[in-house]
C-alpha cells in the first residue's frame, strides 16, 4: 500500500474548503455576476441570458434512505471524539478507483442499484439476493467503532448495519465450512483503479467462520445516520475492527463459505507486508514502518497503538491456542 509523503505546498486535510461552500460555489458565482462590475456590461449579461441552460442531475436516490438513523448499540462505544464526517467521507483507500487518498469524485461512478449479492460455497442453499431484500431481513444498528489502517492512521466512525454473525446465520454453513471468503465488485468500466492488470482483482479478503461470528465482526451499510457513501465502501462494506483496514474490504457482491483459507488482495501481492491474520498489535512493525504509534484523523500529533485496536476484551479469545501462527502482519 502507498504512503502519502506531504509537501510543504500542500494544506492540512482540516484546512480544506468546507464541502457546502465547495458546492455552493456555482450560487456564489452568480451573485458575483450580478453585482455592479458586470451590471454596466448589458451585452454581457445578454450574451450569458442567450446561452443554453444545462440542468443539474441530482444524486439518485438510495433507496435505503428511509432506514437511517437506525438505534446505537451502547455496547460498543469510544473514549476519543467522533471524526468529522467531512473527513471520515474523503480520506481512504480504496484502490479499484485509484491510488489516491481522495477518491470521491472517482466513485461516485459506481452503481448502486441494482445491486445482488451472491451467498454460495459450503452453504444449503446458494442464493443470489438484491442488497435492498438482503437489508430487510438483517437488524441493523448503530456501532461506535474505532477504525485502524495499516499506514498507522485512524479514525473513529458511527457505522450502521448488521453483525457479519447475522449473515452466517442467515447463510446456513454447512459443518465443514470454515473459512468466509467475501468479494469486493469488478467492474473496470466504472473503477479506473481495476484497469491496472498489476492488481490481481477483484479485491478479496477472508476471516475464519469463528472471526465471522463474533460479535465485533460487522456489515456496515451506513455511516453518520446516513446510507454508506460510495467511496467508503457502499452499498456493503466489511467493518473489522480488531484488524488493520485493508482487512475491511468495500462494495462486497459475493460471500463464499469454503474449508479453504483464503488468500486476501493485499497478501497476494505482498505476503511478507500483508497476511491473513492482521490483527492491530503496536509490538510487531510492519516491514516499512512502526505500528506503535497512529496518526487520527482531526487530532494534532500521534497516540499509542493498543493491541486489537483496544478490542482485545471481545477478540483474544479467538487466538489463545495459536501461538505459532503469524498473527500480526
Amino acid at each position: 500500500m502507498l504512503i502519502k509523503i506531504p509537501r510543504g505546498w500542500e494544506r492540512p486535510v482540516e484546512h480544506a474548503t468546507p464541502e457546502a461552500v465547495f458546492r455552493n460555489r456555482r450560487a456564489l458565482m452568480k451573485s458575483l455576476a450580478a453585482g455592479p462590475i458586470l451590471a454596466s456590461s448589458s451585452l454581457l449579461l445578454a450574451a450569458c441570458d442567450d446561452a443554453p441552460k444545462v440542468a443539474a442531475q441530482p444524486p439518485e436516490p438510495d433507496p435505503s434512505a428511509p432506514l437511517y438513523p437506525v438505534d446505537r448499540n451502547a455496547t460498543y462505544t469510544l473514549d476519543r471524539p467522533i471524526t468529522s464526517e467531512k473527513l471520515a467521507t474523503s480520506y481512504n483507500n480504496y484502490y479499484e478507483f485509484g491510488s489516491s487518498k481522495s477518491v470521491v469524485a472517482e466513485s461516485q461512478a459506481i452503481p448502486l442499484r441494482p445491486w445482488m449479492v451472491a451467498i454460495d460455497g459450503l452453504v444449503d442453499k446458494p442464493i443470489e439476493i438484491g442488497v435492498d431484500d438482503l437489508l430487510k431481513q438483517m437488524p441493523l444498528e448503530e456501532r461506535l467503532y474505532r477504525h485502524r489502517c495499516v499506514e498507522a492512521w485512524s479514525m473513529d466512525v458511527p457505522w450502521s448495519g448488521f453483525a457479519l454473525k447475522a449473515l452466517v446465520d442467515f447463510a446456513q454453513p454447512k459443518s465443514d465450512a470454515k473459512y468466509l471468503e467475501m468479494t469486493s465488485f469488478n467492474n473496470p468500466e466504472v473503477a479506473p483503479g481495476q484497469k491496472s492488470s498489476w492488481y490481481p482483482w477483484p479485491y478479496v479478503e477472508g476471516v475464519t467462520l469463528a472471526e465471522a461470528a463474533n460479535e465485533m465482526a460487522f456489515i456496515a451499510t451506513g455511516a453518520y445516520g446516513k446510507p454508506l457513501p460510495k467511496q467508503n465502501g457502499a452499498p456493503l462494506r466489511l467493518t473489522l475492527p480488531w484488524k488493520y483496514g485493508f482487512k475491511s474490504s468495500k462494495g462486497l457482491v459475493r460471500f463464499t463459505f469454503t474449508d479453504k483459507r483464503p488468500v486476501g488482495f493485499w497478501e497476494r501481492i505482498q505476503g511478507r507486508e500483508y497476511g491473513f491474520w492482521a490483527n492491530v498489535n503496536p509490538e510487531v512493525s510492519h516491514p516499512r514502518w512502526s505500528q506503535a504509534t497512529e496518526r487520527v484523523l482531526g487530532i494534532d500529533g500521534r497516540v499509542p497503538t493498543r493491541l486489537y485496536n483496544g478490542y482485545g476484551e471481545f477478540v483474544a479469545e479467538l487466538y489463545k491456542d495459536m501461538k505459532n501462527e503469524r498473527l500480526f502482519m
